[in-house]
């Protein structure tokens, strides 16, 4: 897809942000999938937990305020991949992310099963499987960016059109420019799309870490 800035998108009205019933049907969906997911994953939840909790001896849920839908702070959960003392950054911002990551935390992030526990915000209402990511402070130019397009105004996902072409290899501006386009596009098959290519990306760890 060819690079694309938010400074080229229109603000994002109503109408593009989804129709009624496909935002109430893909809530639905949500909430539905989320319980389903939470019952059926939650043996290997426990097993990941304890495996965190027993190789680390620290905390195997990481908490960081978010914001998302209309810029609004929320909580994310996350299983646990780097140390209590990494510092608090981008990732982007690291010059060597791998010397605070743990062995465990490694095998969880190549396999995006450190995102689990975000199926817990999905069925708050603080997210949903598509979306553009939820945005930590440090993360303020895009934070900005997306209030002046407009692409806050839909809940934030565990991956969107951002993640699926190019994720943490991506520029602000990019990052920005794909999650407007997205809700310029919003749609059952444009999710569906997303879903689809995010399976693929995660089965070949592409964009996980930045570009050197």
């Amino acid at each position: 897809m060819a690079t694309v800035t938010a400074a080229g998108l229109s603000p994002i009205t109503n109408k593009e942000r989804g129709s009624v019933v496909y935002k109430v049907v893909k809530r639905l969906f949500d909430i539905g999938i989320s319980f389903l997911l939470l019952i059926i994953l939650m043996v290997p939840m426990i097993v990941i937990f304890f495996t965190i909790l027993i190789s680390t001896k620290e905390p195997p849920i990481f908490k960081q305020k978010r914001f998302g839908m209309n810029s609004r702070e929320f909580v994310l959960f996350k299983f646990r991949t780097m140390t209590v003392s990494a510092p608090i950054l981008a990732n982007k911002e690291f010059n060597d992310m791998s010397q605070y990551l743990t062995t465990f935390g490694k095998f969880l992030r190549n396999t995006s099963l450190d995102e689990i526990p975000q199926v817990i915000n999905i069925l708050k209402g603080e997210m949903s499987f598509i979306g553009p990511r939820p945005l930590a402070e440090t993360d303020f130019r895009v934070i900005e960016l997306r209030k002046e397009s407009g692409a806050d105004l839909v809940r934030p996902g565990i991956t969107g059109l951002a993640q699926v072409n190019g994720r943490n290899s991506l520029t602000d501006d990019e990052k920005a420019a794909f999650d407007a386009e997205y809700v310029h596009n919003i749609s059952f098959f444009t999710d569906l799309k997303i879903m689809l290519t995010t399976v693929y990306k995660v089965a070949i760890q592409d964009g996980i870490y930045k570009k050197k």
